[in-house]
């Protein structure tokens, strides 16, 4: 596989001879996020983080989808954190598409180029620092583990995109295939982050319908992606988010490949509440 690139958003404002037609929308099923959209004005800051912005892509919302949030994070040459999770239940993935960072994780320092991953368990001591002269931007992909009896909680995990060879789906040719940075059967973990590559015309060829929420990042490339009952073209830069059940199919149009990091919850049972407790 040729070194990937990632596309990752850079602000600005459009200027005032623009269209205000985009594709962005929000339903009761899905939201889509151009990378249009990703701009100064909606850009956000965080407690203990030096020189650093971000844009939240998605967020715990009643009635939508309820697991996790996704962020890209902007920092700047000299900026990071030598506290950057405050909340001690937090589990947590790293992705880079842009720069170069410094992960420091229970003591042991990790330079993390683009393509570069690392799963961060609840509770761990972590920072990160940008010791470059460039702007680094990553998305930071955060849930609530829900620890099991019995089974202890993952181990951190650190790599990168080049070094794990992707899984073609059954039946494709390896037309479709995904990076799996956590082994499926490691029932410790209840989140997955992987990277679906699609090769031109290749397609998910039924409206998959499941209770996994899902977030999707476009890396590279466009396709049309079947959303509920909408296709909706999407290009790279662009953020998808799913709420669970929401059906969902993609045909790759080309001419390049399509690619996305995906988020979704696995591995445990559905919570269950009882009226009046």
């Amino acid at each position: 596989m040729a070194h990937p690139t990632y596309y990752a958003p850079h602000g600005g404002h459009p200027g005032q001879d623009q269209l205000l037609t985009d594709r962005a929308m929000f339903t009761e099923a899905y939201a889509v996020i151009p990378r249009g959209t990703m701009r100064d004005i909606v850009t956000s800051f965080l407690p203990f983080w030096e020189k650093t912005r971000l844009w939240v892509l998605s967020r715990p919302l009643s009635g939508f989808a309820e697991t996790f949030s996704q962020y890209i994070m902007e920092v700047q040459p000299g900026g990071g954190s030598d506290r950057p999770e405050t909340d001690p239940a937090a589990q947590g993935v790293l992705f880079v598409v842009e720069g170069t960072v410094v992960l420091t994780l229970a003591g042991q320092k990790h330079v993390l180029d683009p393509g570069g991953y690392a799963y961060i368990p609840p509770g761990s001591d972590w920072a990160l620092h940008n010791r470059s002269d460039a702007v680094a931007r990553f998305h930071w992909v955060r849930k609530a583990y829900q620890a099991v009896p019995g089974l202890p909680a993952p181990d951190p995990i650190i790599t990168n995109e080049r070094d794990v060879a992707p899984t073609p789906m059954p039946g494709t040719e390896g037309r479709w295939a995904t990076t799996r940075f956590t082994d499926p059967a490691d029932l410790r973990h209840d989140m997955h982050v992987n990277i679906v590559t699609f090769e031109p015309g290749a397609v998910i060829p039924f409206a998959e319908t499941h209770v996994m929420e899902h977030g999707l990042y476009v890396l590279e490339g466009k396709a049309v992606y079947r959303l509920n009952r909408d296709w909706v073209e999407v290009e790279a830069g662009d953020y998808m988010w799913l709420r669970a059940f929401c059906p969902q199919a993609c045909y790759a149009g080309g001419p390049g490949r399509f690619r996305y990091l995906l988020y979704k919850d696995v591995n445990r049972h559905m919570p269950l509440s009882v009226a009046g407790r």
